[in-house]
């Protein structure tokens, strides 16, 4: 979907819209329409600029904060694995998007001349079919800002890995036309090992879909990656505690979204990130939420909000409680619980992202949500798996066996929470969400990342922990 202007790429765009809600069973996966609606996790602020704007320039003149790579390598301590050589080398990370963009060869050459970052190995496939020519719409300019923030970061992260973008060539608007595509996109690149870790962000409410054995129908790309020991991850959303229903607007209970709540899937939620322009911390690390924060619903929404501006997060209706998450079966009861871990994600502590396509202003814009946070932590997984040698599969058993065991590569998320309020129907309406708690929480997961003592960890705990 495709921003208003100042924009966004979630929800709260077709909110803003006047669009209403579906009804909705209160339990259960609706049994509705043939139409799942999937859509990027991100939100672009502001419009473009020439240069890329450094963190005091972006609160001058967009009142909130942005930051560049060299910032957020320092505040996830990235700086002792890079002097070891431990930069992704051998390592592919495959983006996986729905048309992917026409510039990206361009646009990431400009973001790594403007951060001194090196020309990575960029290899474009289309397993799943041709992308039709670029036509400079509302849908095909919101996915390829969306290649862009993928690529771009993910290699900020892993600057010597190899990335490879996979489009495929529908976007999933009706029946299930775009999951299929991205299933047999990524089954080739599971089958071909092409990749270590796969980084999605994009989502559909698990509640949209037809019922229960239609989503399930699509976890084959899954299962073939934990066979073959390949890493997935999907970001959470940004919608907080809710997410977009059939027709646009939002649930007005509780709801998460798939493929982040899948269990052979490392959901990746979003953290707000305080930095100096060295890129130390000013604050701790909290959830991200900027639902409340006028500043920030002033310039993306054009108002003092609220509206529904904050990582996902919550309980599955599909999947039942997952084995790796029995010990914290306090928090999620009998449902699996997501998200499983999470990365920078505020608006307010967005990244820069550079884009040259038709159809939008050619510039740099910081970008958010956890889109953002699913491509940064698909670096740190390249980054474990060239330590490692191998790929390390499926995470979420370590990640769980590592937060009851208190490593200090995972730090832990203490404050805030993903409840979102907004407007619909000519009222506000409130979502009750999660807070941030010590251990496991459905706002954060097990915590955000010290990569340098995080990833030997994550490699250990692969490999000997069970």
């Amino acid at each position: 979907m495709r921003p208003l202007r100042p924009a966004l790429l979630t929800t709260v765009a077709l909110v803003a819209a006047g669009l209403t809600a579906a009804a909705v069973p209160a339990t259960g996966v609706v049994i509705a329409p043939d139409l799942v609606r999937l859509h990027p996790a991100t939100s672009h602020v502001g419009a473009a600029s020439a240069l890329p704007m450094n963190t005091a320039q972006c609160e001058q003149k967009f009142t909130i904060a942005c930051y560049g790579p060299n910032q957020l390598r320092r505040a996830y301590d990235l700086g002792p694995l890079f002097a070891r050589g431990n930069q992704g080398q051998g390592q592919t990370i495959a983006v996986v998007d729905s048309f992917g963009s026409p510039t990206i060869r361009h646009d990431l050459d400009v973001f790594d001349q403007a951060y001194g970052l090196p020309t990575p190995k960029l290899t474009v496939i289309t397993p799943a079919g041709p992308v039709p020519a670029y036509d400079g719409s509302a849908t095909r300019t919101g996915w390829a800002g969306e290649t862009g923030l993928d690529v771009e970061w993910a290699h900020a992260m892993a600057p010597e890995a190899n990335i490879l973008l996979v489009e495929t060539p529908t976007s999933e608007d009706e029946g299930t036309t775009g999951f299929p595509e991205i299933v047999t996109a990524e089954k080739y690149v599971v089958d071909h090992h092409l990749a270590a870790v796969i980084s999605q962000s994009f989502s559909a409410t698990e509640q949209t879909f037809p019922s229960q054995e239609a989503l399930l129908a699509l976890r084959g790309a899954y299962t073939d990656a934990n066979d073959n020991d390949v890493t997935v991850l999907a970001a959470s959303g940004d919608s907080g505690a809710t997410d977009a229903t059939l027709k646009g607007s939002l649930y007005e209970q509780p709801v998460t979204s798939w493929p982040n709540s899948d269990p052979l899937v490392t959901g990746v939620g979003g953290t707000k990130l305080s930095l100096d322009a060295n890129g130390n911390r000013t604050a701790r690390d909290a959830v991200w939420n900027d639902s409340y924060d006028v500043a920030t619903q002033r310039y993306i929404v054009g108002n003092d909000g609220p509206s529904a501006l904050a990582g996902g997060g919550g309980l599955s209706t599909v999947f039942s409680r997952p084995a790796f998450q029995v010990p914290v079966a306090g928090v999620v009861g009998d449902r699996r619980g997501v998200p499983d871990i999470s990365m920078s994600g505020a608006c307010d502590g967005a990244v820069n992202v550079y884009q040259s396509f038709a159809g939008e202003p050619a510039g740099w814009y910081p970008t958010c949500g956890t889109s953002e946070a699913t491509p940064l932590f698909a670096g740190i997984v390249a980054l474990a798996a060239q330590r490692a040698g191998h790929p390390l599969g499926l995470l979420n058993p370590a990640l769980y066996f590592m937060s009851e065991s208190h490593v200090p590569g995972l730090v832990d998320v203490t404050s805030g929470d993903n409840t979102v309020s907004f407007t619909q129907g000519g009222k506000k309406h409130t979502v009750v969400g999660f807070p941030a708690r010590h251990g496991y929480d459905l706002a954060s997961g097990v915590g955000t990342v010290d990569a340098a003592q995080f990833v030997p960890e994550l490699v250990f705990y692969v490999e000997h922990a069970w």
